[in-house]
């Protein structure tokens, strides 16, 4: 890839900012163009399991997220009703031995503002909605909304799952409602005093709409909580909206005595409805190719999403490390990825990970880094 050639990244979120980080540390020029007016602290907990743990290392960013950060020591999965420990993987140093790196849980915006502190903001364009792209060949045209225009050599679409630049690349395509809203609380742990708190917890419920999963961050000083609920109204993804903090307990007012502990703990609460898509078959086409959401959105019950956006920013990173030509570097980083992602995406959106007692090697054990190239 010519040392001059420039690349538009579509999207300052996770998978935008980390592909743009990759390519900037191996010399490329890279330009991100975000919609939003601003930066802004959004969005509740994530978390990194040790494969997305890796990437962060390799981009440099590994040490100021571990400064917010909490070490479970085990991931565990306990039945709605009854309480019993149905799965438990081990975490904290066993999992540092075994994959290099142990699994930390965030606020997500830590995460986020260590993403953008490793990108000079030279580099960031704000108030820069994609309204359409025109690929030529060996560049490709951006068009805003402000009417304003951009030419790159190639274009990275990393816009989420509404992703403007995919419908541009393949057409229209409406990303599927899942029957499903998701609540996300953070309380301060102190209101938790007297209870076990230190784990990973998913509570399984009687249908596979119905969960709740719990862990500290802040190094311990917050406590997360993230519910889905089955209902039938389809409405807008916003991670921002107040929900009804009375109707989330009220759904788990059956729920086994400790799960409902927290849960009562909770005064406010953000809501949002579920989407999903299917996997592509293809991310690429001419200088434009996806990554993260835009490409292959899944459910939240692997914690993977973030995840494989991480995973893609350094595998695309290496592929034109190789040397190759920006439009045979999307290729080989499409057929590196899209095998695990699409699995992972489907496996995600069943919702039976670590149910029962299961191997996550296969996931957690992966490393972006070192994988064979296709």
């Amino acid at each position: 890839m010519n040392a001059n050639n420039t690349i538009a990244v579509v999207g300052a979120g996770i998978s935008g900012l980390a592909v743009a980080i990759a390519l900037r540390n191996i010399g490329v020029n890279v330009e991100i163009f975000e919609q939003a007016a601003t930066f802004k602290r959004i969005g509740a907990a994530i978390n990194m399991t040790p494969n997305a743990v890796k990437v962060l290392d390799g981009l440099g960013i590994g040490k100021p997220v571990r400064k917010t950060a909490h070490v479970p020591p085990y991931r565990i999965s306990r039945m709605w009703d009854t309480g019993v420990e149905t799965s438990r993987v081990e975490l904290g140093n066993i999992a540092k031995k075994k994959y290099g790196t142990p699994m930390l849980l965030m606020h997500r915006a830590d995460l986020l503002g260590a993403l953008e502190d490793a990108v000079p903001r030279q580099f960031v364009h704000m108030n820069k909605k994609l309204t359409r792209l025109k690929n030529e060949g060996d560049s490709v045209v951006l068009v805003f909304e402000d009417r304003s225009s951009f030419v790159a050599d190639g274009v990275i679409g990393a816009d989420g799952i509404h992703s403007v630049v995919r419908e541009q690349l393949f057409g229209p395509e409406a990303p599927i409602f899942t029957g499903m809203a998701a609540y996300r609380s953070i309380i301060p742990a102190k209101l938790l005093d007297g209870e076990d708190l230190n784990n990973f917890v998913k509570w399984w419920g009687p249908t596979p709409q119905s969960q709740i999963v719990t862990f500290l961050i802040s190094r311990g000083k917050e406590f997360f909580i993230f519910a889905t609920i089955p209902e039938a109204d389809e409405d807008l993804e916003s991670w921002s909206m107040e929900g009804n903090v009375g109707a989330l307990k009220s759904h788990f007012a059956n729920f086994h005595g400790d799960a409902r502990t927290v849960l009562n703990a909770c005064d406010k609460t953000l809501r949002t409805a579920l989407y999903e898509r299917n996997p592509l078959d293809r991310w690429s086409k001419g200088a434009v190719t996806l990554i993260g959401d835009a490409c292959h959105p899944m459910m939240p019950f692997m914690a993977q999403g973030a995840a494989m956006g991480l995973e893609d920013a350094a595998v695309l990173s290496r592929c034109i490390d190789a040397g190759e030509e920006w439009s045979t570097a999307i290729l080989q980083y499409e057929r590196t990825r899209i095998g695990r992602a699409s699995e992972i995406q489907l496996g995600s959106n069943q919702n039976e990970w670590l149910l029962k007692p299961g191997n996550p090697d296969w996931v957690y054990g992966y490393d972006a880094w070192k994988v064979a190239l296709n």
